[in-house]
């Protein structure tokens, strides 16, 4: 069971047309919304954020405590660059991915680890679910925590209003897809941790 999560980034995306902004140009970087799952025997992480090494492990130790050591997983969502750039900062841990995603990513050469396949539950209580739209690989994830259901929507739902107008961003691949996938998630979350925003209670 999942003893705890954190976040360790409260995400932004490079552009929001609930602020008024264009989707044709980006205003900002993006940064991905990341959290540190620890249950008996694992500490992963979902889509490290920094690419910097020092800022990765400042951050770590700033809100959870943790040195980069003493994380053994990474869990990544989808293959896009600002859900996996922090990858490197993890060289001894075990990468996991839903199957279309390992193999995206173990051509790619863009770290050192080989990515590995995973289908099922993670740790047999962390269920995988496949929410196409933004990619067509696209997975998030379910626990349970203190008597609720918490969903890592990552880029599914990319901040509370995406969840709310039920949309797509920018350069979902499918945006019909992306409307289905918000529905299937609310559907099953009492708590959701979107992909570029705070977590909030549906």
């Amino acid at each position: 069971m999942i003893t705890t999560w954190d976040l360790i980034s409260i995400g932004n995306i490079s552009r929001n047309r609930y602020w008024g902004e264009s989707d044709d140009q980006s205003y900002r970087s993006a940064i991905c919304t990341s959290v540190l799952l620890r249950g008996e025997g694992f500490s992963m992480i979902v889509d490290p954020p920094y690419g910097d090494a020092d800022v990765m492990a400042s951050e770590l130790d700033r809100l959870t405590g943790l040195k980069v050591g003493d994380v053994d997983t990474v869990f990544l969502t989808h293959e896009h660059g600002d859900h996996v750039v922090g990858v490197p900062n993890f060289p001894d841990v075990r990468v996991l991915a839903a199957p279309p995603v390992a193999e995206v990513l173990n051509t790619s050469d863009r770290f050192s680890q080989t990515v590995e396949e995973k289908e099922g539950p993670l740790f047999s209580f962390i269920d995988l679910i496949h929410t196409p739209g933004h990619t067509l690989s696209h997975h998030s994830l379910r626990f349970d925590w203190s008597g609720q259901s918490v969903v890592v929507a990552a880029d599914a739902a990319m901040t509370r209003d995406f969840w709310n107008n039920r949309q797509g961003y920018f350069n979902s691949v499918d945006f019909g897809l992306a409307t289905e996938s918000i529905e299937k998630l609310s559907k099953i979350a009492d708590v959701v941790i979107p992909g570029h925003g705070n977590y909030f209670i549906q």
